[in-house]
């Protein structure tokens, strides 16, 4: 009983593409900043309305197309912000896989 008292909680987010839970850490932050500005947070801590999305295009491509984000972030989303969210997580999966 001891040892399931002392394990450590992992904080687990959705995915708003493939809708699964997952492990915060491996999930992309994406924020609505109080500016009405969409930026990636690697930080997790930017002030705004977040949404989680695994950093694969696949997901950002279902989250497109189910028009998930726009209903997390409760607002229409332009094809320039949905552009530069699939540029930043190309990025972003790049430098990860070197």
């Amino acid at each position: 009983m001891g040892d399931v008292d002392m394990a450590k909680k992992i904080p687990l987010r959705m995915c708003v593409g493939c809708q699964e839970m997952k492990p915060k850490k491996e999930l992309v932050r994406i924020v609505r900043t109080p500016e009405e500005k969409f930026e990636i947070d690697p930080t997790g801590k930017k002030s705004g309305r977040g949404a989680y999305i695994c950093p694969t295009g696949e997901c950002l491509q279902k989250a497109i197309k189910g028009k998930r984000l726009e209903k997390a972030f409760k607002q229409p989303i332009s094809q320039e912000i949905y552009d530069a969210l699939k540029k930043n997580l190309e990025l972003r999966h790049d430098t990860k896989s070197l």
